[in-house]
């Protein structure tokens, strides 16, 4: 999804796609059919690698054409790397979108400028490492003899999409070794590129979906009545205003009606959201505004009375725009999306976009941060979009409440244990006489743990000697009458789910790893549950620390640091 308005190219550039130039270049499902041999070792561990690498945007200059011919030059096999905002910034070079799903994109008095494209040959052995998360995920299964289950559902994490439904050798590799955990699927529609799509089958959707993978089904019809993308010139939205954009709407109704006959071909059930993708147009004109506006209206409202969510996929400054900014006119009657895809490429792999209202669409949302790029995962090279999900219904929850307090002694709970009474902002050598007021928060933990069985009095007493050394036997840390930096940071990154943590995650696992960094770096983070910019950085700084890549997202490899205590 190449999500821009032609209002916002730049106008002096190197150059920009012309109609056509890429219709050489083949797909990645080429690539993914020459990788087909490869299969995943079922006993690599799942996110297996942690980061964010990106590398330089592709050099303007080279045709489509001479690639699909010769092959690309090196610089092609770089992801690029573009900032959302050059679109809106002028008199910048910014890679054009036409090779990504073929779209032409004429502008006057601009020269051919490629994109990265779909490679002709395989690609093997890109040291891409791209960064993905996700978060409190359980895999989903379905049977022959059972439907299949809501998709996405709810959600919090890294997804990607791709023209081509990629081969199952290659969902089965970035399964097994990707931490991405959702794919977009162009499932439907008159203008979707990849019109074959020989892997998306009823099969392929239940294979994916039994296995965990969350699918985002994509349909692209009509798009916007002002659009200049030529592919797009002969089904365009009605911009005749007679009788409230009565064609638009009925229009919209048609694409609902066609995308969920696909969807329930292909096994994706109700309640699902099948998502239209409404590519970027020039919200400036009234017309194109209004009746897109309408049209999407009439999407959302047949997609609810067939019994499926309604989701929309936009440029943050065109189809996003106006539906936010229907969201807060007074009076508004147009039926808005429940979930929203924003295009926003600013290489912020959150929820969020500057050009969206912050209280719009909180917990239904997705935010496409970075534009196309190769990303390889066991052996497989896909280009694609990455993508943030926040499908969790709500606001990013904060932590649950601690267990109801009791005043018996039982062997998990006590009227001392608080998170207040826990939370500090460094974790010392305690000992009996050693930072005693360090006792308490040592006390409740090991209650939790089922060592410690005694009330809890912040004094050191001989129950706690043997809870500490129960501790440190299990951990299989020096077993002493003393609890180390060492022994702290394994005891707080305890009962951790080792969901992956990343920028705008709040659950119980961040107050872990706030926790534990305090115990590590004495990081001095205030316990919030919710992984801010200073965790981000805390987390870093630790991974630099004990050896692992420094990416700043807790992971596999983080989760096995902090819960052995390394420092």
């Amino acid at each position: 999804m190449r999500a821009y308005s032609s209002a916002f190219r730049p106008r002096s550039a190197q150059g920009c796609c012309r109609s056509g130039s890429c219709a050489a270049t083949s797909t990645v499902s080429s690539l993914v059919t020459g990788l087909g041999a490869v299969r995943a070792s079922g006993t690599r561990r799942l996110l297996r690698a942690q980061g964010d690498v990106g590398a330089k945007s592709t050099a303007c200059g080279a045709t489509a054409r001479s690639w699909a011919a010769r092959g690309p030059p090196a610089e092609a096999l770089r992801t690029s790397r573009t900032n959302y905002r050059f679109v809106v910034h002028r008199n910048l070079c910014y890679p054009c979108d036409c090779c990504g799903y073929g779209d032409g994109v004429p502008h006057p008095g601009v020269s051919e400028m490629p994109s990265l494209p779909r490679l002709r040959r395989t690609v093997a052995g890109l040291t891409l490492a791209g960064v993905a998360a996700t978060v409190g995920l359980t895999a989903s299964t379905s049977t022959a003899d059972s439907p299949n289950p809501v998709t996405p559902g709810n959600m919090v994490g890294y997804g990607f999409d791709q023209c081509e439904a990629p081969s199952q050798a290659a969902m089965t590799a970035w399964l097994t070794s990707s931490p991405f955990r959702a794919v977009g699927i162009y499932m439907s529609g008159a203008l979707r590129f990849c019109q074959a799509q020989t892997n998306l089958t009823p099969t392929w959707v239940q294979t994916q979906l039994a296995t965990g993978w969350r699918l985002l089904p994509i349909h692209l019809g009509a798009q916007a009545s002002c659009t200049t993308r030529a592919r797009y010139q002969n089904d365009k939205i009605s911009a005749d205003p007679t009788n409230a954009y009565a064609a638009a709407r009925t229009q919209g109704r048609n694409e609902a009606n066609v995308a969920v006959t696909a969807a329930r071909n292909l096994g994706i059930v109700a309640q699902s959201t099948i998502y239209y993708d409404l590519e970027a147009f020039n919200a400036g004109i009234a017309s194109c505004r209004s009746s897109s506006l309408w049209f999407l209206s009439a999407w959302s409202r047949q997609l609810h009375k067939l019994g499926y969510v309604s989701g929309v996929y936009s440029s943050a400054l065109s189809g996003i725009k106006i539906l936010d900014d229907a969201r807060v006119t007074p009076g508004n009657t147009a039926t808005l999306p429940d979930q929203i895809w924003i295009a926003d490429w600013n290489n912020v792999a959150d929820p969020n976009s500057s050009f969206v209202r912050p209280d719009g669409w909180v917990g239904h949302r997705i935010h496409q941060y970075q534009g196309g790029h190769n990303e390889t995962w066991g052996g497989v090279s896909i280009n694609i979009d990455r993508n943030y999900l926040d499908l969790s219904g709500v606001a990013a929850p904060p932590p649950p409440p601690p267990p109801a307090t009791s005043t018996t002694s039982d062997k998990l709970s006590d009227p001392k244990c608080t998170p207040a009474s826990i939370n500090r902002p460094a974790y010392g050598l305690t000992a009996p006489r050693t930072r005693t007021s360090l006792v308490v928060p040592l006390q409740c933990l090991l209650k939790q743990q089922g060592l410690f069985t005694r009330p809890v009095s912040g004094t050191w007493n001989p129950a706690t000697t043997a809870a500490v050394k129960g501790w440190q036997a299990r951990v299989h840390h020096p077993v002493q009458r003393a609890f180390t930096q060492s022994d702290w940071t394994s005891l707080l990154a305890a009962g951790n789910s080792a969901t992956v943590l990343s920028a705008g995650v709040r659950n119980p696992d961040v107050v872990r790893v706030q926790r534990a960094l305090n115990a590590a770096l004495s990081a001095d983070l205030r316990i919030t549950g919710g992984y801010n910019r200073k965790t981000q950085r805390s987390v870093v700084a630790y991974q630099k620390r004990v050896g692992i890549k420094p990416t700043g997202v807790v992971a596999t490899l983080t989760w096995r640091a902090l819960s052995r205590g390394r420092r």
